[in-house]
């Protein structure tokens, strides 16, 4: 999580945070995307090349003077100017220099609202001013009399006579792994490596525990407690990757009597045990509709065997609902 990276580069010194806060046109990130820079480091990316060694460049004066810098990035390949790029678009990057007290107490209390799955409203004025948080309703939220921040997909307002970049920051995406065998152990690895909270969930602790799962933030052994100590958070998905189909069956028997909808609840097996367990939830009074909602048998079809080959399956269908994607060859 970017956050977690700030809180802790932030304990050592200054850091500029580089959002993408404007594009047009084909461009390698979205709106909101981030990139921290340090005097000696750079922490994620909004898009490589020259473009982001520009803002690289630009960042490291932002750091020594303090001043906020809009700089944008031509990436329309045109012969008749300078460009940095010829993927067709173009982006605008709005460089914040965070120190101090004040920006860590914003940065550790957007992290924390996070980690507890509630968005939180992120306002970076372009002129002066601090950036400042906007909880429910509305309410500002202020830190040792400095404002925080908060974003929303390149909308701009006025805020004190002044325009800002508003951003909504949603949770990352929780992944519930439910069953730690060999393909929960590599999903585990690549899911986290995509960007999603790792939480896993079996009921042998020889194989759910935190040697074998060092991604995890949490790991159950019940699925009962696992869903009420999750129950706030709305953008849950969950891997049903267990050793048999009686797992199968108290999973997502206690996962589609869930209050709050999972994002996204998939599972391993043949058609055949597919069936046998919607046969069975059936008959428990589940009904149909809440299994249509159901991606099984897991993941995208990408001819996968191994458990390494099915985690990337499954991952790649993640982000395919995450991101919007067809999961179609891109060379067709």
């Amino acid at each position: 999580m970017i956050y977690a990276e700030l809180l802790s580069l932030l304990s050592q010194g200054a850091v500029v945070v580089a959002t993408v806060i404007s594009t047009k046109g084909s461009v390698p990130r979205e709106v909101g995307a981030k990139m921290l820079i340090t005097c000696d480091r750079c922490i994620d990316t909004i898009g490589g090349g020259a473009g982001e060694a520009k803002v690289i460049a630009q960042a490291r004066k932002v750091l020594q003077t303090g001043e906020k810098r809009r700089i944008e990035i031509d990436l329309t390949g045109s012969p008749k100017r300078q460009t940095e790029g010829v993927c067709g678009g173009w982006m605008e990057i709005l460089l914040e220099r965070w120190h101090g007290e004040a920006a860590i107490a914003i940065a550790q209390q957007i992290l924390t609202e996070l980690k507890l799955g509630r968005s939180v409203t992120l306002i970076t004025p372009f002129a002066d001013g601090y950036p400042y948080l906007i909880k429910e309703k509305g309410e500002r939220k202020k830190e040792k009399d400095s404002e925080a921040f908060i974003k929303e997909k390149g909308e701009r307002k006025k805020e004190k006579d002044s325009e800002a970049f508003i951003e909504v920051l949603e949770p990352v995406p929780m992944l519930l792994i439910v069953g730690a065998g060999h393909v929960g152990e590599q999903l585990a690895k690549v899911a986290h490596l995509v960007g999603f909270q790792i939480v896993i969930q079996d009921d042998r602790p020889e194989w759910a525990n935190s040697e074998r799962y060092p991604q995890a933030a949490f790991i159950y052994s019940n699925i009962e407690q696992a869903l009420e100590e999750l129950s706030n958070h709305s953008s849950l998905h969950v891997a049903l990757v267990t050793r048999g189909y009686r797992y199968d069956l108290d999973a997502l028997t206690a996962l589609l009597n869930r209050d709050l909808p999972c994002a996204y609840i998939g599972m391993i097996g043949s058609e055949r045990r597919v069936m046998q367990v919607y046969e069975q939830t059936k008959q428990m009074g589940i009904s149909e509709d809440k299994l249509k909602s159901i991606y099984a048998p897991i993941g995208l079809d990408i001819g996968a065997l191994t458990p390494a080959e099915i985690a990337v399956s499954i991952s790649a269908e993640l982000i395919m609902l995450r991101r919007g994607g067809t999961g179609r060859s891109l060379s067709i």
